[in-house]
Parts: structure tokens; sequence; C-alpha cells
């Protein structure tokens, strides 16, 4: 908070045409590059975040193949141990004919006693590797049943959160802002003007009550955590400052504005990531009046708690 107070003071200074002097103009710059920085870190972080979600869903998909082929090979060795029965019965039966038999060579009983002796061997071989089989099979599906479950809660809890969301903006026109759902997290996506004017940084009086409404809605959600992105189109910005010299500045300084509202209704600062996209994360061409509009927006992207998958993947 006291990084973000200096910055706002600074700014205001700016707008209200101050003259800051050199070393407190250096100090600012110096807190910026410390700012992006950590930007930077948690950028990472969410990404990182982001890989350990698909290698969740890959770990997944293995498991599922995994029991496919246990099933196979437990069909198989059941089938075996099926045959390996019969043939046993059949040769015991002909050990015992053959000793209440007379006349039969000692060497035809001894030789069916060794193929006996090691069909027996054989036979125990193959029931003991069917049990392990037995076991590493239940095991798996054990494994495939708590991720699919503890996904599904996962996916429930990110309906919930959309209709939460949604029902508390529900008073605000859909080409001003839109929620969905996607890869997991939920999208809120606000255009600009709801919140901001052109070139501006500073979040009107509707913008900051509808972001006011949906901070109430998703406060006391402590599993989440919140990542403000901010988007522009690719026209260059008309009035730079020494603050803000292009379309990256613009974008970072609106997102950090957003934040600072939503932690001000109620959001920890520790779950909200203020972050800038400039012009290079465009949902349509730029290559018209409309398309340029639906990319200067903010995306607020809300993603649960993975802790929970964390802890099944490692047990195994």
């Amino acid at each position: 908070m006291k990084k973000a107070t200096i910055l706002f003071v600074a700014l205001s200074c700016v707008l209200s045409s101050c003259i800051v002097s050199k070393k407190k103009f250096d100090d600012m710059l110096a807190q910026k590059v410390r700012a992006e920085g950590e930007l930077a870190d948690k950028s990472k972080k969410l990404e990182e975040a982001n890989n350990s979600v698909s290698q969740l869903n890959e770990s997944l998909k293995k498991l599922k193949q995994d029991s496919i082929d246990i099933s196979m090979d437990l069909r198989s060795s059941t089938k075996k141990l099926a045959e390996l029965n019969s043939e046993y019965e059949k040769l015991n039966a002909n050990y015992k004919s053959s000793l209440n038999k007379s006349g039969k060579l000692n060497e035809d009983i001894a030789q069916q006693r060794d193929q006996l002796l090691a069909i027996q061997d054989n036979l125990e071989k193959t029931r003991k590797q069917n049990d392990s089989l037995s076991n590493s099979l239940a095991e798996r599906e054990k494994k495939v049943k708590e991720l699919e479950q503890v996904l599904a809660r996962k996916d429930k809890a990110v309906q919930d959160l959309k209709t939460r969301i949604s029902n508390a903006l529900l008073n605000f026109k859909e080409n001003d802002l839109t929620v969905k759902v996607k890869n997991g997290k939920v999208y809120v996506s606000l255009a600009e003007q709801l919140l901001f004017g052109s070139g501006s940084i500073l979040v009107d009086k509707k913008g900051e009550g509808a972001l006011q409404q949906l901070a109430k809605a998703i406060k006391d959600q402590k599993d989440i955590r919140v990542m403000i992105e901010g988007h522009t189109d690719n026209v260059q910005l008309s009035k730079k400052s020494q603050y803000m010299e292009d379309n990256w500045d613009l974008s970072v300084l609106r997102a950090t504005s957003i934040t600072k509202i939503l932690i001000k209704a109620g959001m920890l600062p520790s779950q909200v990531t203020a972050a800038g996209k400039g012009e290079f994360s465009p949902v349509a061409s730029n290559d018209n009046a409309a398309n340029k509009q639906k990319n200067r927006r903010t995306e607020i992207i809300v993603t649960p708690n993975l802790d929970e998958l964390f802890k099944i993947l490692d047990a195994n």
C-alpha cells in the first residue's frame, strides 16, 4: 500500500501540473521499476500455476490409461489362470489314474509328477501376479476416482463463483461486461467505456460501482486468486508523460487503479495481482473502430485454489 500511495501522489502531482524535483522523479522511477519486477515475478507464478493445472490434467489422463492397461492385463492373467487350473486338474486326474493302474511304467508316472509340480509352481506364480495386478488396479481406480471428485468439486466451485459474480453484475449492460468460464477460471471482461475515459487511468463512478459489487460477491472467498489484466488497442498515446509513455504503462496503471478499488472494497491485497498486457493480447484484429473498442478492456481472472489436487498427486 505504501508503494501504491506514493504512486498515487506522484500521479496527482503530474495531473495537477506540480513541479517535481529530479530527486523525487528518480525515486518514483525506481519504485516503478521495482513494481514492474514484482509484476513479472507474479506473472511467472501465474504461468507456473497454469502449467501445474495442465500437468494435473495430463496426470489424470495417464492414470486412466494405466487403469485400462491394468484391467487388460488382469483379464489376460485371469484367463491364463483358468487355463492352468484346467490343465492342472487334467494332469492331476491322469496322475491318480496312473497310480491306480497296474502295469504303468514308473518313468511315465515320474514324468507326469514333474509336469504336475511345474504346473503347480507356475499356477502359484500366476496367482500371485493376478493378486498384485488386482491390488494395483484397485489403487489406480481409487486415485482416479479421487482426482475426478476433486476436479468435479473444483468445476462446481467455479460455476458457483460464476453464478455469484453474474448475479452481482446483472444490472450492467452486456456490451459493458461479460462473465464466462474458461480453462477452469472465471473471466470477467469489462469494456473501457464502463471504467475509463479515453487515455485515462481514473475509474469513473459507474465503473467503480461495478467493481465494488464484484468485490462484495467474492471477498469472502479466501481460497481464490484474482488477476487484473489491463488491455488496450494498438493506437498509441496522444498525450505522453514522464510516468506514462505507451500502452504498456496505460494498461498497467489502469489495472493498478482497479486493484486499489477492489482492495478498498474488501479484497485481501495478497489475493490480487495487477498486470498490463498493452496491445499485445487482442480479442479482435485492430482493423476497425468496433474491433478496437473490443480490445480496450480490463479482464478480471478469478482462479480457484489447487492445493487439494497437488496433495493427491504428491501422495501418488
